[in-house]
C-alpha cells in the first residue's frame, strides 16, 4: 500500500480543485470532524498488550490542551475520497525570553497522531510541515516539541525527517494524593496572592530564565489557575511588605494549575494483583490516616493532576518552605475529589528540583525538549543560533503549565 500526497492544501480555497486527491490537511472544524478526532485518539492510546498504559481523556474537547493559548490552531490529515480523519496536530504561538530578558516568539508543537494503519507514509512530517507554515505565519521564528527521551519513533521523526535538535532535558516530578493529610508546621503562614502581584514578582524572579511567557498576568488570572502562594515564616510576617517589594530573608512561592478541569487520566492495563494491592494501601491510608502511609490514589478510573508551576525559593529556608509548601498543594487536592496527583516540571540544573516531594518511580528523569529555527533556509536545515549553541546562564526553565 502506498500514499500519493496531494497538493498543499492548507488553507483550500473554494475554487480549487485537485485531481485525484489523497491526503488533504486543513484547519479543524468541530462539526465536521470532532466524532472521527476522537475515534483517532483513541486508537492511539492503546497500549501494549499485557503492558500498562496511561489513557487521557480530552472530555469531548479536542483543543482544550491548546484553547488558553491566544493564537492557537488544530490540523486534520484527511485520506481518500471519503476524507477518513488519519492524522491530527496541535500548535500554538506565544511570546516567551529567550534569556536575559530577551523576548522571542516561539510555537509550541503537541498532539501529534497518525492512524496506526497509516503510519509510515510520511502523513506526521506532512502535519508538522503544514504546523509550522502556520506557525510562520504568526510570526514564531522558533518551534519546539517535548517528549519521553524514550520515545524513539517521536524522537526520530523531528530530529531526522524535520530538523529539530534536542535543546534542554527537564524532568517531571509526580507525586500522588493520598488519602491523609500532609501535615503543616504552625510557625509557617501560607498567603495566597493576588494575580497582579504574582505576576509582578514572577517578572523580577525569572526575568533570567528561559521560556517564560510575556503573557503571565493572563495566565494567573486564568480559571484554571487555582492561585499563587507563599509560605513565610512567621516571625518574618511583620518585616515584609510585597506590594512595596520588599521580601521576607526566607520563602518559598509556587502556583497551582487546574488540568483535572481539563483533561483526565487513566491508567489501563495493570495486573489483578496489582490493581488488589494499590487499592489495599488506600484502603488503610483512609482506616488509619494518622500513620500517614504513602498509599496509591485511585488512578483505575478517570483522576485529575493538579500541575505546580512558578516554583522558586530563597534564603537559608527555602528547601524546608518548599517542602512544606508542596505538602499545603496535597492537602488541596485531597479535598479537590479526582485529583490523583501533582505534577511539576523543572530543569535539571534547578535548585528548586530537590525540594520537591515526588515518587521516583512514577517520575520521568528526562523529559526531552527539541527545538528548531524557523527561519534557518531549506539548503541548511540545521542552521543554529546563538540559543542553541550556547548554555543558559539560568539553570531555570519556566514551564508554562497550559504546556502541560
Amino acid at each position: 500500500m502506498s500514499l500519493k500526497i496531494a497538493a498543499e492544501i492548507y488553507p483550500k480555497s473554494a475554487s480549487e480543485t485537485v485531481e485525484e486527491p489523497c491526503l488533504v490537511i486543513r484547519e479543524y472544524d468541530e462539526d465536521r470532524h470532532k466524532v472521527a478526532v476522537e475515534k483517532l485518539e483513541s486508537l492511539c492510546e492503546v497500549g501494549q498488550s499485557g503492558k500498562p498504559s496511561l489513557v487521557t481523556d480530552l472530555m469531548g474537547d479536542p483543543i482544550c490542551r491548546i484553547r488558553h493559548f491566544q493564537l492557537h490552531v488544530m490540523l486534520v490529515a484527511e485520506y481518500g475520497e471519503e476524507g477518513e480523519v488519519v492524522g491530527v496536530i496541535r500548535g500554538c504561538v506565544k511570546t516567551v525570553t529567550r534569556r536575559n530578558s530577551v523576548y522571542v516568539k516561539l510555537a509550541y508543537v503537541l498532539g501529534l497522531r497518525v492512524s496506526p494503519r497509516h503510519r509510515r507514509f510520511g502523513i506526521g512530517t506532512k502535519l508538522v510541515q503544514h504546523l509550522e507554515d502556520w506557525c510562520k505565519q504568526n510570526g514564531a521564528k522558533y518551534a519546539y516539541m517535548a517528549t519521553d527521551c524514550t520515545n524513539e519513533p517521536s524522537v526520530n521523526l523531528f530530529t531526522k525527517k524535520c530538523g529539530y535538535s534536542k535543546f534542554r532535558t527537564l524532568t517531571i516530578l509526580v507525586q500522588p494524593v493520598h488519602a491523609h493529610y500532609k501535615p503543616i508546621s504552625s510557625n509557617i503562614a501560607v498567603l495566597r496572592l493576588p494575580p497582579r502581584l504574582a505576576g509582578s514578582m514572577y517578572n523580577n524572579m525569572f526575568a533570567n530564565s528561559e521560556f517564560y511567557p510575556k503573557d503571565i498576568e493572563m495566565i494567573l488570572s486564568n480559571k484554571l489557575n487555582l492561585g499563587t502562594f507563599m509560605a513565610i515564616p512567621k516571625k518574618y510576617m511583620s518585616k515584609c511588605d510585597l506590594k512595596r517589594g520588599i521580601l521576607p530573608p526566607t520563602f518559598a512561592m509556587l502556583s497551582v494549575w487546574n488540568t483535572k478541569d481539563v483533561f483526565k487520566l487513566q491508567v489501563k492495563g495493570v495486573s489483578p494483583l496489582t490493581h488488589a494491592c494499590c487499592v489495599g494501601t488506600r484502603l488503610l491510608d483512609e482506616w488509619i490516616p494518622w500513620l500517614r502511609l504513602p498509599s496509591f490514589p485511585d488512578v483505575f478510573r478517570p483522576f485529575g493532576v493538579y500541575f505546580v508551576y512558578g516554583l522558586h525559593m530563597e534564603g537559608k529556608c527555602g528547601t524546608q518552605l518548599m517542602k512544606f509548601l508542596c505538602g499545603f498543594v496535597h492537602n488541596m487536592a485531597r479535598d479537590d475529589g479526582g485529583c490523583g496527583a501533582i505534577v511539576a516540571e523543572l530543569g535539571q540544573r534547578d535548585p528548586v528540583r530537590d525540594a520537591v516531594p515526588h515518587w521516583r518511580k512514577f517520575s520521568w528523569a528526562e523529559d526531552m525538549w527539541c527545538i528548531k529555527n524557523l527561519e534557518a533556509t531549506k539548503q541548511n536545515i540545521h542552521e543554529k543560533s546563538d540559543w542553541f549553541t550556547s548554555r543558559s546562564s539560568s539553570p531555570v526553565i519556566f514551564v508554562d503549565p497550559r504546556d502541560f
